[in-house]
């Protein structure tokens, strides 16, 4: 990309647009209507400023264009303000049939993230809990420099490993090379807007002290 990208912390004033970029990644257009597509971005990234200790926000023209949130789970401690949000968010959400019924979907992929944490075996210390380009931003290596970052903090922190959920919806060959590997997966049929759909869920981890 011609012009500097800048990096820094999550700000406030960053939200709007993270929620579009959470949109388009997520495809939710395709599961509800625009009302409802904002209303699930608003808890997703709620949900995910209540799961983290860093938070890196990549800037193009002061225009958020991706984000990157990770959590060392031995210093994690949820801010009020945080989880207020959450709350309020999810409220807004229930408050239409429409909202109740994709939120659903989302319940259902929390229950396989469970579970296939739970079938890992592994104590981990560490998560990358939230990770979005937006597509016009791709290609440029912004994505491995955020990542890079991420490595960086959870080693200057001595995590010794994390894990990310991720799926089919995603550009989960990313994260296979930057080093991580895949655990496990599990599959599921969705019925969205009357019409079958199959996605795969998968987790991966990241040992940092590799030889």
């Amino acid at each position: 990309m011609e012009k500097e990208i800048i990096f820094r912390e999550f700000q406030k004033e960053d939200s709007k647009i993270i929620e579009e970029i959470i949109i388009e990644a997520w495809n939710y257009n395709q599961l509800c209507s625009p009302k409802t597509a904002h209303k699930m971005a608003k808890v997703f990234l709620s949900s995910c400023l209540t799961n983290q200790t860093y938070t890196q926000v990549a800037l193009l023209n002061n225009q958020p264009i991706g984000v990157i949130m990770a959590k060392d789970s031995k210093s994690h401690k949820c801010p009020l303000k945080y989880k207020i949000k959450q709350a309020n968010a999810i409220i807004s959400l229930y408050l239409s049939k429409e909202g109740r019924e994709t939120s659903k979907i989302f319940s259902s992929v929390s229950e396989i993230d469970k579970e296939l944490l739970k079938e890992s075996q592994k104590e981990y210390e560490g998560e990358l809990a939230f990770f979005a380009i937006s597509s016009q931003a791709r290609g440029h290596g912004i994505g491995k420099k955020m990542f890079s970052d991420v490595l960086d903090y959870m080693k200057s922190k001595d995590v010794n490993n994390f894990y990310l959920f991720t799926d089919t919806t995603c550009n989960y060959g990313f994260y296979e090379h930057q080093g991580m590997t895949r655990r496990n997966e599990k599959s599921q049929s969705f019925l969205i807007k009357g019409k079958e759909t199959k996605m795969t869920f998968f987790i991966y981890d990241y040992c940092t002290n590799k030889s």
